[in-house]
């Protein structure tokens, strides 16, 4: 049964028409210099959207979880810390990412294809995470979504996405406080214990 979640609060859209922008015209913008690492935001559906200031636990718990990962995943894969994606219409920067290959295969953004693991260390940001976030890696078929929920402690896990667009979800929602499973391409490669990653 796939998941629903409440719908993502936001501001409100303008009535008049308003522009989104293709993946290829955000790699534009940055290439001219409009867009720097300085301006914090990433694109979502085609939308410029502001990225949250990290706090001390927000960091510490990012870096902790690409430790852990780092530890787990086997020969063939590597772990990365907010580096974009290129998705459809979104480019993310997920807290942390388990990418196959390694670095130096990659000259561009690694895709939905490149990425088994994504993770988002959430705060303030929870709600995006488990609606708009969901929704993006869900589409683009990212296998396994992890969302470190920093208020109330725990490790929520989603897998097998499902739908398209609007529908895209992960069919499965499993929460975990002690510890939880690392899973490449269907196989456990190992466990993190959810309390080492706060």
């Amino acid at each position: 049964m796939a998941i629903r979640l409440p719908p993502e609060k936001s501001m409100a859209v303008p009535n008049y028409p308003i522009w989104r922008l293709s993946v290829e015209q955000y790699h534009d913008m940055i290439a001219a210099g409009i867009l720097t690492e300085d301006d914090p935001v990433e694109l979502l559906e085609g939308w410029l959207v502001t990225k949250m200031p990290k706090n001390r636990p927000h960091s510490l718990s990012t870096q902790l979880t690409r430790e852990s990962l780092t530890r787990i995943v086997p020969d063939g894969w590597y772990v990365d810390d907010q580096e974009p994606i290129t998705l459809g219409d979104s480019e993310p920067e997920p807290d942390v990412i388990v990418v196959r290959g390694n670095r130096r295969d990659y000259t561009e953004q690694p895709t939905s294809k490149d990425v088994i693991l994504v993770v988002e260390v959430s705060d303030a940001t929870l709600q995006r995470d488990r609606t708009l976030k969901l929704r993006i890696y869900a589409d683009a078929r990212i296998p396994v979504y992890w969302i470190l929920n920093l208020q109330d402690s725990q490790l929520e896990i989603y897998a097998d996405p499902t739908g398209t667009g609007e529908n895209a979800t992960y069919r499965q929602r499993t929460i975990y406080t002690s510890d939880a499973p690392v899973v490449i391409e269907g196989r456990e490669v190992g466990r993190v214990v959810v309390g080492d990653l706060f």
